[in-house]
């Protein structure tokens, strides 16, 4: 991190975090900034469902909620981007204060509850960029008023899929009163076939991922394994934030919501290698859950994810940080001698198992 991102990371985190996050979608947004591109190699580039991506770090959802910076993040070393979540309608989400720094345990936690400005603004701004080599992803949410929350995953797909390279389906965020419940097999299998449906119908239909909760048990994730391998689905995302509080030693840690950042760490990457057990390799997997490190990132791909995604370690280590991630999994690569990401996918998962 460079003395001016340190600088500025200081500064911001020394007022309130969404009022900080904000700014600092506005500065990105002015195109001022300087970035280094996508960070690539013979090693790093890697498929993801059928998409080419310059290196497996991506960003996860909740970043950009409203697109608004997707021109200067596909700039930022990142090799794939995911804005979002949107829902049909726009929304104000939770009151706030709803995001609160954990500094003490590198981790936040949010109660955002899907604040976004609803598909078709979202939509609009996605139809205006310059497509690259860093494909953009959109996070499928529901309304919270929503008589049918299972149909605007597809409603948000049909509006702004056309614009998008894959989709995920969320129904895991905490922050939505019964959303979790859609997990369930019955429930899951009845949205995927809504979702995929509307897929179907694109002029170019594209990958759907589904992004799962860490807090699941064992019969859980083999339920969802199955339902992913019969629906059609293209991968899934491993994790969520967590509702578990444990080992928390932060003033915050009590705030209602979902913890992301290194606490989440090992149980996002236990869930994410007994996903890769249960799916034998028949479906790609991002590994989200405190990356921190170039270590970190490629112990994830090790347990079995093909990518990965960041979002609150640059909280505390700024933007710059993809792209060291990126640089650091090439160096751990040529150094145990794999000649790209997939060689690596997978080969350390009975460690986490």
């Amino acid at each position: 991190m460079s003395l001016l991102e340190s600088l500025a990371v200081a500064a911001l985190r020394r007022i309130d975090p969404e009022t900080a996050h904000g700014l600092a979608l506005k500065a990105l947004a002015t195109g001022l900034m300087p970035l280094p591109g996508p960070v690539t190699s013979a090693r790093l580039t890697c498929d993801l469902a059928g998409m080419a991506l310059p290196n497996p770090v991506g960003l996860a959802a909740g970043f950009d909620k409203n697109a608004t910076a997707v021109a200067a993040l596909s700039r930022a070393g990142f090799g794939f981007l995911e804005v979002g979540a949107a829902t049909p309608l726009p929304q104000p989400g939770n009151p706030r204060p709803r995001l609160f720094r954990l500094a003490e345990d590198r981790a936040a936690i949010n109660r955002f509850g899907f604040n976004n400005d609803g598909a078709e603004a979202i939509s609009a701004r996605l139809a205006a960029r310059k497509r690259g080599p860093v494909p953009v992803g959109l996070n499928l949410g529901a309304n919270k008023t929503s008589d049918n929350r299972a149909a605007d995953f597809a409603r948000v797909l049909a509006t702004c899929g056309p614009h998008v390279d894959f989709a995920t389906v969320n129904v895991s965020s905490p922050n939505t009163e019964r959303l979790r419940d859609l997990q369930g097999p019955a429930a899951l299998a009845a949205l995927l076939d809504g979702v995929m449906e509307t897929r179907a119908g694109l002029a170019s239909p594209i990958p759907v991922f589904l992004k799962i909760a860490p807090d699941l048990g064992d019969d859980d994730l083999a339920q969802i394994a199955g339902v992913a391998l019969t629906s059609g689905l293209s991968g899934i995302i491993a994790t969520n934030t967590t509702l578990s509080r444990e080992g928390l030693k932060s003033a915050c840690k009590h705030e209602q919501g979902g913890l992301s950042g290194a606490p989440l760490f090992e149980k996002s990457t236990r869930v994410l290698a007994r996903l890769s057990q249960l799916t034998d390799g028949k479906l790609p997997l991002i590994g989200v859950g405190g990356i921190s490190s170039a270590d970190e990132a490629y112990a994830k791909i090790r347990a079995g994810a093909a990518a990965v995604q960041l979002y609150t370690a640059m909280v505390y280590q700024g933007l710059s940080l993809a792209a060291r991630i990126a640089r650091g999994l090439d160096a751990l690569l040529a150094r145990d001698g794999f000649g790209n990401v997939a060689e690596a996918c997978g080969t350390d998962r009975a460690r986490w198992l």
